[in-house]
């Protein structure tokens, strides 16, 4: 038999990626080259929950953790992300979006379970893990994008203001969320989505995920389909209380925090990592950022950051 194996793309974790091929039947290869834990033995145990609840994430076919690798089933090339590029109404093309974060906030989910004789622990989002993703937006956007000896001072005064907006959030955090719910992690896969880059499932708020997908950076999304996409999660949702203002205060807070956090980690992937492809979303990301505040629940945060930071010098993202 004939083997073939090819690198493919990566994503932004440490992991690389391989298509092997033999007669006519494909699979993934994952190698991780650090934090093995969570790239593939926790990788493995949320996609093994999700395929039992009826949701199509990869299968472990083999493994070889002691020699960080995995062998895992192959959804083709085609994401929604490539289908979502083509068109300009993604309405239709994303409902079915909808109805798999709304299926995966129906998952009844244990905290802590044993997975191969390993002890797992998901992760509950709080107030220190809310902080510590947006302090990637401080720690690395602003370091390396903004000299002020004050940066420090300036961190306190903003992480101040976002707690009071953290506390505001109304929803409970009890509900699995992806963390990274965007076409580019959702295959099509015949005719049907394929989650994968599951390994940072959190138990979290259920407007996270919505957020993630309607406010991606990667793609320009109509106002008018947001709003459509908005409304349809409203209407299907699993939620036994639908306050839409509440609801529409929590996606915006949660955007605006993924987004600060989207921000750090770009910066990171390039002054670190030397991927310098991630730096062409930050202008859309400062799009997101700048329609997100206009909602009134951000004037404190809004105002307090116009004072402080030069918002038209840090946009334009002339890294070096």
């Amino acid at each position: 038999m004939i083997y073939k194996l090819k690198k493919i793309s990566g994503d932004a974790s440490f992991r690389e990626f391989y298509r092997l091929q033999r007669a006519n039947k494909t699979s993934i290869i994952v190698k991780s080259k650090k934090d093995h834990f969570t790239n593939l033995i926790l990788y493995c145990a949320i996609n093994e929950i999700l395929n039992r609840n009826k949701i199509l994430a990869p299968k472990l076919l083999n493994q070889f953790f002691e020699e960080n690798m995995i062998e895992i089933s192959d959804f083709g090339k085609i994401s929604y992300f490539d289908l979502a590029k083509k068109r300009k109404n993604l309405y239709n093309l994303y409902k079915p979006l909808i109805f798999l974060i709304i299926k995966l906030q129906n998952i009844k989910i244990n905290k802590s379970f044993i997975y191969r004789k390993k002890k797992i622990t998901i992760q509950k989002y709080n107030l220190n893990i809310l902080h510590k993703e947006s302090d990637l937006f401080f720690d690395w956007y602003l370091k390396y994008n903004f000299k002020n000896k004050n940066l420090f001072k300036i961190k306190v005064i903003l992480k101040k203001e976002l707690t009071k907006l953290f506390k505001k959030l109304s929803y409970k955090n009890k509900f699995m969320v992806h963390r990274d719910f965007h076409a580019s992690n959702i295959m099509f896969y015949k005719k049907k989505p394929a989650i994968i880059d599951s390994q940072d499932a959190i138990i979290g708020n259920p407007l996270y995920d919505l957020a993630s997908l309607i406010n991606d950076i990667r793609l320009k999304i109509s106002k008018k389909n947001k709003e459509k996409l908005f409304n349809f999660y409203i209407k299907k949702s699993c939620l036994k209380i639908k306050d839409k203002e509440k609801m529409k205060n929590d996606f915006d807070i949660l955007s605006l925090q993924r987004n600060l956090k989207i921000l750090g980690i770009f910066v990171r992937l390039y002054k670190r990592d030397r991927k310098k492809g991630y730096l062409k979303y930050l202008p859309n990301t400062w799009k997101q950022i700048n329609e997100t505040l206009r909602n009134p629940i951000f004037y404190n945060f809004k105002k307090k950051l116009k004072k402080l930071l030069p918002l038209n010098k840090i946009q334009n993202n002339k890294l070096k």
